[in-house]
């Protein structure tokens, strides 16, 4: 069976797989290409105008002359028929000489868009451009910022079915080799069907057993970069407009790029706020339930008076109706995210001041719980990172579990088991709360708070093997 023949039979004949065949005086030239990923004005200026004029050629290697006569640099000699499939699957316009030698001719139609900015990382200050859809693009706007031969890159073809490019990147001297090892191992023994977005990859690459993620998902690549200057490594997977960054600290959620783009002074008190803000979105509803519920004497006699004024027409016990709320803000949240941009408002005030409104006039939830939930709920969307919003919701749900059987004591129980938990959790090789346990003073300079980059003159000790900070 010939190469044409074999790929109509697995093909099942489909329509967008195009055939062509020319005679060459004594050689037979075929060529097969996909028309929904390649680009027919390539194909017509680059190889059939150019085949046209080699009428009357007799030559006895025609692969070879092909091969230097066509005027493109991606252009590859093909070994045998699953390599022939891989290139034609890649966009890749197959030439068929005489049955037996095949050349494969890059003609990849451009199927993605343009680059834009973040619509999920928003910056104040800093470049505004973000990843896309393109494995190159993308891999170009890392060497664009970092103009070093040592950025290496290591690729891999994943997925049985959709042979997905993924690359990892790292600074070579700069990242830990043991790092890249671990990584790289963890990436051959990837085994599954398809891998559709770089999403697909975290039930594989993190090794976090706490609800917090080890690793990070990026759509800056400043953000990219400055992590590779890290010494940390990051991983690109083609068709998605998302890196992995990886490892992830605890402390990285509450730092952002725009935090190296203004004065130190400044950050540091971003930071604080950013922390003040997890902790509320935690703690708040579970100290309240503690209060109105086992606690009540720990509150001034006016504050007690008045939060049980405002709750003697509602019939649900505190934790009923923390919950309730808690339910209706991510329903709230959910169908904001799932609908069109331009409902997204209208829904917005439906929820948030009509249903709100109504439920207090109804006597269904009091006003403070409204106050209590908002705040916390707030104050959890903060970090940019959608698995670290989704790790505070659960530290919320168990505390308030825990606040409404033991009151404080429920509190302190489940604060010693969340942070027994991240104590011993490790990312990849490191632990994951490093630099706070195990404590490193030089590390403090760029942790909750921010000292002026002059100050830090040596890298990540932990994942770095260069001494040179590169910010």
């Amino acid at each position: 069976m010939n190469y044409i023949e074999r790929l109509k039979k697995e093909s099942n004949n489909a329509t967008d797989y195009i055939y062509k065949k020319i005679k060459l005086k004594n050689n037979t030239l075929e060529i097969v290409n996909i028309e929904t990923i390649t680009s027919s004005s390539d194909i017509n200026n680059f190889i059939l105008k150019r085949i046209s004029y080699l009428d009357n050629l007799d030559e006895d290697n025609l692969k070879d002359f092909l091969y230097n006569y066509l005027p493109t640099t991606s252009i590859s000699k093909i070994k045998d028929y699953k390599d022939l499939k891989n290139k034609l699957l890649n966009g890749y316009t197959i030439l068929i000489i005489n049955n037996k030698d095949l050349l494969g001719i890059e003609t990849r139609r451009d199927l993605t868009r343009g680059i834009e900015k973040s619509e999920y990382e928003k910056t104040i200050v800093g470049s505004k451009d973000s990843f896309i859809e393109h494995f190159n693009t993308n891999l170009g706007l890392i060497r664009r910022r970092i103009k070093d031969t040592n950025l290496q890159i290591k690729t891999y073809e994943l997925g049985k079915y959709t042979k997905t490019k993924v690359g990892l990147v790292y600074l070579k001297g700069v990242s830990k080799e043991e790092l890249i090892k671990k990584i790289d191992t963890k990436i051959k023994d990837i085994n599954i069907d398809g891998i559709i977005d770089s999403n697909y990859l975290k039930q594989y690459l993190n090794n976090s057993n706490s609800l917090f993620p080890s690793l990070k998902l990026t759509e800056r690549p400043d953000l990219a970069s400055l992590s590779l200057l890290e010494g940390k490594a990051i991983i690109i997977v083609d068709n998605s407009p998302e890196v992995i960054i990886l490892p992830t600290f605890f402390i990285d959620f509450f730092h952002s790029s725009d935090d190296y783009y203004q004065k130190s002074f400044n950050i540091t008190f971003i930071r604080i706020i950013r922390l003040l803000a997890f902790l509320i979105a935690i703690f708040l509803p579970s100290i309240y339930i503690s209060l109105t519920t086992h606690n009540p004497d720990s509150m001034p006699i006016d504050l007690l008076l008045s939060f049980k004024s405002q709750r003697l027409l509602v019939p649900f016990p505190a934790f009923v109706e923390a919950i309730i709320l808690i339910i209706v803000f991510e329903i709230l949240r959910e169908s904001d995210v799932r609908i069109p941009s331009t409902m997204g408002t209208a829904v917005s005030i439906l929820g948030g001041l009509v249903l709100g409104e109504a439920c207090v006039s109804a006597g269904i939830i009091s006003p403070i719980m409204i106050i209590v939930i908002a705040t916390s709920a707030i104050s959890g969307m903060l970090m940019q990172s959608v698995e670290a919003i989704n790790s505070i919701r659960w530290y919320r749900f168990i505390l308030i579990i825990l606040s409404s059987i033991f009151g404080y004591f429920g509190i302190y129980l489940g604060t010693i088991l969340i942070l027994a938990n991240l104590c011993e959790t490790k990312a990849l090789n490191d632990w994951y709360l490093y630099p706070l346990t195990p404590i490193s003073l030089k590390e403090q300079k760029d942790g909750f708070l921010k000292l002026p980059s002059k100050s830090q003159k040596t890298r990540n000790p932990v994942l770095s093997t260069n001494k040179v900070r590169g910010r």
